[in-house]
Parts: C-alpha cells; sequence; structure tokens
C-alpha cells in the first residue's frame, strides 16, 4: 500500500479522525438498543449452563488474553520492540481480553442493561489501547504513551453515559458506537503512516475479522436458524476473539524495518 502521510502528519490525521467521529455522533439522532436486544437467538440449556453457546465462547477471549500477557511478559520478547515502553498498550488490550471474557460470561448468564455494562467496559479496554499503541508506534512513543489514559478513559465514559442515559429514561449509543467506530476507522488510518515494523497488513484482517464480528451479531437469529447449531452471537465472539489472536500473532511474527 502507497503511503500517504509523513510520520509528521500523523497527529492531524487522528485529530481529523476525532473531529469527524465527534460531528457524526453529535449529528446523528439519539438511539438506544431496541427492547429485543437481550433475547439472544440460542436460548439453549447446557451442563446447567443458560444460553451456553453465547457464555462457553467467550473462553476464545480467555485463551487469547493469557496467552498475550504470557508473551509480553518474555523478557526475550523485549527485541521485538525497538522501544520497551511500547509493550504498554499491548498489555491492556491483552488484559481487557481477559476482562471481556469474564464480563461476557457474566452478562450472557442472564443478559440485561445493567449487566451488558460489565460486558462493554471491558471491550473498550481492548479497542482504546490498541488506538493507544498504534500511535505509539506509527507517529511518537509519548504521544501514544500520554494517550493511553484518556482513550481509556474515553472508552470507559462512553459505556457509563450510556448506562446513565438508561437510567433515565432515553438511552443514547452515539457515545459508545462513535468509540467503535473510530476505532476501527483508526486502524485504517494507521496504514497511511510509515511502518516501524513488518506485518502492518495484519491490521486490516484485525479490522475486517471485527467487522464480520459485527455482521454476525446483527444476524444472530439469521444464523441461528439454519439448523440450530450456532448463533450468530456465538460466532460474533468466534471472529472478534481471532481478531484478539490475530493482533497477538502480528506481534509475535513481525520485524522491526531498519530505518
Amino acid at each position: 500500500m502507497r503511503l500517504l502521510l509523513s510520520r509528521r502528519a500523523g497527529p492531524w490525521a487522528f485529530l481529523l479522525l476525532s473531529a469527524i467521529v465527534g460531528a457524526v455522533a453529535l449529528l446523528a439522532p439519539r438511539g438506544d438498543l431496541p427492547p429485543s436486544y437481550h433475547h439472544f437467538a440460542d436460548q439453549r440449556v447446557l451442563l446447567g449452563i443458560p444460553h451456553f453457546g453465547d457464555v462457553a465462547s467467550n473462553v476464545v477471549y480467555l485463551i487469547v488474553g493469557l496467552w498475550g500477557l504470557v508473551f509480553l511478559s518474555g523478557e526475550s520478547r523485549l527485541g521485538q520492540f525497538v522501544d520497551a515502553r511500547e509493550r504498554w498498550p499491548y498489555f491492556l488490550v491483552f488484559f481487557g481480553l481477559l476482562l471481556t471474557a469474564l464480563g461476557s460470561a457474566y452478562y450472557h448468564l442472564a443478559p440485561d442493561n445493567d449487566r451488558l455494562v460489565w460486558d462493554r467496559i471491558p471491550m473498550t479496554i481492548v479497542f482504546m489501547p490498541l488506538v493507544a499503541g498504534l500511535i505509539a508506534e506509527r507517529v511518537a512513543v509519548k504521544a501514544g504513551l500520554w494517550l493511553l489514559p484518556v482513550l481509556i478513559a474515553v472508552g470507559v465514559g462512553s459505556v457509563i453515559q450510556w448506562h446513565l442515559s438508561v437510567q433515565r429514561g432515553a438511552g443514547d449509543l452515539r457515545f459508545f458506537g462513535a468509540v467503535q467506530l473510530y476505532a476501527v476507522l483508526a486502524l485504517l488510518v494507521v496504514m497511511l503512516l510509515p511502518p516501524l515494523y513488518t506485518r502492518g497488513s495484519d491490521l486490516l484482517v484485525v479490522a475486517g475479522l471485527y467487522v464480520l464480528a459485527k455482521i454476525c451479531e446483527l444476524a444472530d437469529r439469521q444464523i441461528f436458524s439454519v439448523g440450530h447449531i450456532v448463533s450468530g452471537h456465538t460466532l460474533k465472539h468466534l471472529a472478534s476473539g481471532l481478531a484478539g489472536y490475530w493482533i497477538l500473532r502480528m506481534l509475535r511474527k513481525r520485524q522491526p524495518i531498519p530505518a
């Protein structure tokens, strides 16, 4: 892919993306989850566990999260990072996957709005540190580390804002939706910036798997109606878990590009 931006232009690209996504969120009509959202297609009970498919599929997040943390903890992995500080956002990415496994399983045991908060907060702890990690690599390490707590606060705040709006009787998902959109578009923006490592195209796979996960989520009942084997929401967990694995795979295989 031909690079269109210099490293120096990186901050402006992310600021422009933030402004565009923020404007879209503000101009979009207020919307909330449909009343049927928590009624997932696969209601089967297995081994005494309700909604077994949607609960058990969270093991993918657990495995990838633990695997990633173990990988990053190895001292031998320091050589795979030009600056050792670049590891910190990825530690939070995989820790977020671990929390997602717990939060999502908790939610799917008895789905409702209150439990959904504990499903979505960990998701933002995956999205936003990944963006910070990419900024650290393709713009500046200091910028990425400075933005790391800011981006996490924005992500977590979007979930809290939604929950408070629901309690007021006027659920508003625009802020949380903007966070998800920003994370996906940020993966595409970094592809226009000079890479520090090989395997940059893996980010396109990660973005594609996330989009696939969203499609499966929306087609939950339609997918389950085909043989009643697996639901779309279960496939969503598997696809997004695979996206997490692909991030780990990228880190394991990539090499610094000589200046």
